[in-house]
């Protein structure tokens, strides 16, 4: 018990006991998301209340553009070019706004996280469903994420041994060592170096007419049908890059942990904007760099990282693969930040223990050790030998797609449960549009079902 937990203790409450070191980080969050709101009465108040609230939106955005979503925009560029899939990502990132907005409210209004809701709504069978899910798909993801980190440092010059053991021990210090406040200030650091892809995308020196007209319809080409096995795989690994289970419950349990409340909706879908701005802006300039260095590698949507740099590099010459290579690490590393998070968060809130970034590591061993573990298992797959890393990376994509509508359906649930969101509950536009999304993810999952199991079925 730290001295300051006992002075703020007493101050709070003279007669009650310490307060723990979690719970002191946690009031000391709070008091300052409150003074700033007070304070916001001009420009400068409420520029400074804007920014101490982002964070969440951010975060789940450009974590989505991991490791494996930059080797599956690179995989797209390269067998597709500079087509439909670029005004692809503008939609993506709407869907992606609808879906995540709707987490903000959750968690603001609730104050609690996403597995803790399901557990206490609809019973411990639906709690260990989607709890299990979550945490089986996680596991495969960041088994993606080390992939990057791997191959990343390989290119760098750097081995594997170095590399992967260095990535986890920083992402289980930024969990375990850190507290809420700045663990989220230093993942917003690393999240930005994702914007690493933008400048070399414009290095390229990409046909900006091409660029141009893909977005008004021309070039869009598909060799072999819009029904064909690879561009169904691709568009599903597309989607399964853009939203996933994990950015519903990692979202929701950093805004009740952050501590924002029903008046800070607007602020954090503001802060959810810019995420998705950042998401979509990096999407396409990988899929322009792929286009403009990959195009016409046979078997493209097999390649894996270690191809990817290796056609980089002959192209664009060693600085510029040496810069992908480092966003490539970067990638890998906040994504890994934030699904551990997830991980963490939702085994606490399922269990009913400890689940806050700011509990001290030896008051909430429940609540760390699961996500560490399973991420040092992702870790240690990977370092095994002959994995087919292309064919495992779209395979995770195509399985957050799979998973995607049941999550969805309790997301939809609980914000049209009245009794829990009162008057921010989904209006009938909202709900149009998230089933709209469900219903799209399930047939985008029963055609890629059908043309792998049938594959002249579709008649492509």
């Amino acid at each position: 018990m730290s001295a300051r937990s006992e002075a703020l203790g007493a101050i709070l409450c003279p007669e009650c006991p310490p307060l723990a070191d979690g719970l002191e980080h946690r009031l000391r969050d709070r008091m300052h998301l409150a003074e700033l709101r007070r304070n916001a009465t001009d420009w400068r108040g409420r520029l400074a209340l804007g920014l101490a609230l982002i964070g969440p939106g951010v975060l789940v955005m450009l974590g989505d553009n991991d490791a494996g979503g930059v080797v599956t925009y690179a995989q797209t560029g390269a067998t597709y070019g500079l087509g439909i899939f670029l005004p692809m990502m503008l939609l993506l990132g709407v869907v992606a706004y609808v879906v995540q907005e709707m987490t903000v409210r959750l968690g603001a209004v609730t104050r609690r996280g996403h597995a803790e809701l399901i557990w206490k709504r609809y019973g411990a069978f639906w709690g260990w469903f989607s709890l299990v899910d979550l945490l089986v798909a996680n596991v495969l993801t960041l088994m993606t994420e080390f992939v990057g980190i791997r191959l990343g440092g390989q290119a760098l010059g750097l081995p594997a041994w170095l590399t992967v053991p260095t990535a986890l021990g920083f992402i289980t210090y930024a969990l375990v060592g850190l507290r809420y406040w700045t663990w989220e200030r230093i993942s917003l650091f690393v999240a930005a170096l994702n914007l690493i892809f933008v400048p070399l995308a414009l290095l390229a020196h990409p046909d900006w007419h091409s660029v141009a007209g893909a977005f008004s319809g021309h070039g869009w080409i598909v060799p072999g049908g819009f029904l064909s096995l690879t561009f169904l795989l691709l568009v599903s690994a597309n989607i399964g890059t853009t939203i996933a289970p994990w950015q519903l419950f990692f979202q929701q349990s950093c805004v009740v942990d952050k501590g924002l409340l029903p008046q800070d909706i607007k602020a954090g879908r503001r802060d959810l904007l810019l995420g998705v701005a950042g998401m979509v802006l990096v999407a396409v300039a990988l899929i322009v760099l792929a286009a403009q260095t990959l195009k016409g590698i046979p078997n493209a949507q097999g390649l894996d990282a270690d191809v990817i740099l290796h056609a980089l590099r002959v192209k664009l010459g060693d600085g510029l693969m040496a810069l992908f290579a480092l966003g490539l690490v970067e990638a890998g590393l906040i994504a890994s930040i934030v699904i551990t998070a997830s991980s963490a968060w939702a085994v606490g809130e399922a269990f009913g223990i400890e689940r806050s970034i700011n509990a001290a590591p030896r008051q909430a061993l429940g609540f760390y050790l699961p996500a560490i573990v399973g991420t040092a298992v992702a870790a240690a797959v990977v370092m095994v030998p002959g994995l087919n890393l292309g064919f495992l990376n779209l395979s995770v994509q195509v399985i957050a797609t799979v998973f995607m509508p049941a999550a969805m359906l309790f997301l939809l649930m609980l914000l049209n449960d009245r009794e829990l969101m009162g008057e921010h509950v989904n209006s009938r536009a909202r709900n149009a549009a998230s089933i709209a999304i469900m219903v799209a993810l399930i047939v985008c999952n029963g055609l890629y079902g059908v043309a792998t199991l049938f594959p002249h079925a579709l008649g492509a």
